[in-house]
């Protein structure tokens, strides 16, 4: 919180997206409080609950009550990790926006150095991860490869290891909110906004408690959702599939001629030719539709417009009469 005092120094928020974190978010707020009380600098605790169905509401409330430097986003439903982060970003109020998860698993000790980059002139602080934590070796590699599958597809240059635990000073975060999409690949959007950026590594610990709640399929979509945002080379990939396939068809047609004139016991007429048109042809129109489906269906989400994110209730509002839709907050008055 700002005082009369400190009202001149800069004002960090920190944003928390939660779901279903109930036996973390108290030794998570207190660690963060001792990180932020080491730097002298006013701060607020924005947490985002993203649905959670525990007691995660209730421990959020007893901490609001507690200290007035602790805020409660609390959206209607689940929408996912992405857009419960852009939730907060929108109504940090800071000079400066650090955002992390709320397992514990990035360490919040680290603040006061992602601060004094920022206050040297950095204008985003990426933290990164040495080496992973948990997870089986699939998960891992797939990782890897993700990193650098994306890395070859688009201009992005991602470093393996950087997720959702950095700083942002205020022109990035206005930045960074005015990307409009709804399938959301923030890292990717940090890196493409620019500024001057640096990386800060740190050792990631075990989640405290609880399990992660980012399922196979999360991941999965995650991934589809940054390769086809940020890249239209699965749509170049599958002209030169085609095109090969094509290639292939010729050839393979020419040898199913050939036979037929110089070989004709080793074809059945009229079989190979019609089969090899049909099997070759019709992967490549599947192939084809299949990406180009997967773009028409972004371009389905986007036109559509629908808010990223619904909030039921902000513990900063003044009234409890305010709703947040698509970036906009609505103060309703009271009806004739």
């Amino acid at each position: 919180m700002q005082t009369s005092e400190n009202k001149h120094l800069p004002l960090i928020s920190v944003v928390v997206p939660v779901c279903s974190e109930a036996d973390n978010v108290s030794p998570l707020a207190a660690r963060i409080a001792t990180a932020l009380s080491a730097t002298g600098l006013p701060y607020e605790l924005l947490f985002v609950d993203d649905g959670s169905t525990d007691q995660t509401p209730d421990r959020l409330r007893q901490l609001a009550a507690a200290s007035p430097a602790v805020r409660i986003l609390e959206l209607s439903r689940n929408f996912g990790h992405q857009a419960a982060l852009l939730a907060g970003l929108e109504h940090a109020r800071g000079d400066a926006v650090i955002s992390l998860d709320g397992d514990l698993q990035h360490p919040p000790e680290l603040i006061p150095e992602l601060i004094g980059h920022w206050r040297a002139g950095a204008e985003i602080v990426q933290a990164v991860r040495r080496d992973p934590v948990g997870g089986n070796a699939l998960k891992r590699a797939g990782s890897r490869w993700f990193y650098r599958l994306l890395g070859a597809a688009t201009r992005l240059d991602l470093t393996p290891g950087s997720a959702d635990f950095r700083l942002l000073s205020r022109i990035a975060v206005d930045a960074l909110v005015a990307c409009r999409e709804r399938c959301r690949f923030n890292r990717g959007l940090v890196r493409w906004i620019g500024f001057r950026q640096v990386q800060v590594p740190y050792d990631a610990a075990e989640r405290l408690t609880g399990h992660s709640k980012y399922s196979l399929r999360s991941m999965l979509r995650l991934a589809s959702d940054a390769l086809f945002s940020f890249s239209i080379l699965p749509l170049r990939l599958a002209g030169l599939a085609g095109g090969l396939i094509s290639l292939a068809a010729m050839a393979y047609l020419a040898f199913v001629l050939g036979a037929r004139i110089f070989r004709p016991d080793l074809v059945v007429p009229g079989w190979s030719s019609i089969l090899a048109s049909v099997l070759l042809i019709g992967g490549v129109q599947l192939i084809v539709l299949w990406i180009l489906g997967e773009y028409v269906g972004r371009l389905y989400e986007e036109v559509k417009q629908r808010p990223s994110y619904i909030v039921r209730t902000d513990s900063a509002a003044a009234t409890t009469d305010v709703v947040t839709i698509a970036r906009q907050e609505v103060v309703l008055s009271e009806r004739d």
